[in-house]
């Protein structure tokens, strides 16, 4: 079973008549994960969580990324994606899976297929320097199906470039708002919106900044009410929580 809407298809032929219940459980009888020896493949995560197993490509080989791909692909996923790819890696693996790579959020996506996108993210970038990590949050949650808006170079430094953008942030349903420095896009964007607000501080800075911890430290004592925090430069996982809360069931298409 691919997902969960496939789970609920075949009870639907079972109860209908047109699959007996014995085949029905040989397709079920999957096992919940491959083991490859190296990686032990979840097979059943996209029926539990709504979205394939994600591969992260930093200290893994190309060989490994392909064969957990190549084994996702035989259990019916596709738009799987690999994080943290380097270029050189990136060109070994797509020899071996079909995929498309992405060099400046460096995600690859193994068995890229088109699909709908639904609801309103915004992502937002103190700066252009913030781009590599809001583009890792923006791709992934495409990935997951939503559409996203970017506003990049928006930050407090010229706030004027943020508010012409109103509109946008309006309506969306989650906001990623992805800056360093002193990381006050957070609390700013956090003040005009209705909808949740992802901060993800980046390293992008000063000495001072400490590699991103001046900025995760200012997100986390932000004064707007809504705003949540993902680690420094943790793109990836903003784009994932920005996907749970946009696809939750009863919000308006």
């Amino acid at each position: 079973m691919d997902n969960k809407q496939d789970v609920l298809a075949l009870l639907r032929e079972v109860a209908e008549g047109s699959v007996t219940p014995e085949q029905a459980v040989l397709e079920l009888k999957r096992s919940p994960f491959d083991n490859l020896g190296y990686a032990r493949v979840d097979t059943h995560r996209t029926v539990r969580q709504g979205a394939s197993e994600v591969i992260y490509g930093a200290g893994k080989t190309p060989q490994q990324i392909a064969g957990i791909a190549a084994s996702m692909m035989a259990n019916g996923s596709h738009n799987i994606l690999v994080t943290r790819l380097d270029g050189e890696k990136a060109a070994q693996v797509a020899q071996e899976v079909p995929m498309d790579y992405f060099p400046v959020p460096r995600i690859g996506v193994v068995s890229p297929k088109p699909h709908p996108q639904v609801g309103s993210i915004v992502v937002a970038t103190g700066g252009t320097s913030d781009m590599p990590v809001a583009e890792e949050a923006a791709l992934t949650a495409e990935v997951l199906g939503n559409r996203v808006t970017r506003l990049y170079d928006v930050g407090v430094a010229g706030l004027h470039r943020l508010l012409a953008s109103l509109d946008e942030l309006m309506q969306a349903r989650v906001v990623i708002a992805v800056a360093g420095m002193e990381g006050a896009l957070a609390s700013v964007v956090g003040g005009l919106v209705d909808c949740p607000v992802i901060a993800v501080p980046t390293s992008v800075g000063y000495g001072a900044s400490f590699g991103g911890l001046s900025a995760l430290l200012a997100m986390l004592n932000s004064c707007a009410s809504g705003c949540s925090v993902v680690n420094i430069d943790n793109g990836f996982g903003a784009g994932f929580l920005a996907s749970r809360i946009n696809q939750m069931e009863g919000l308006p298409q």
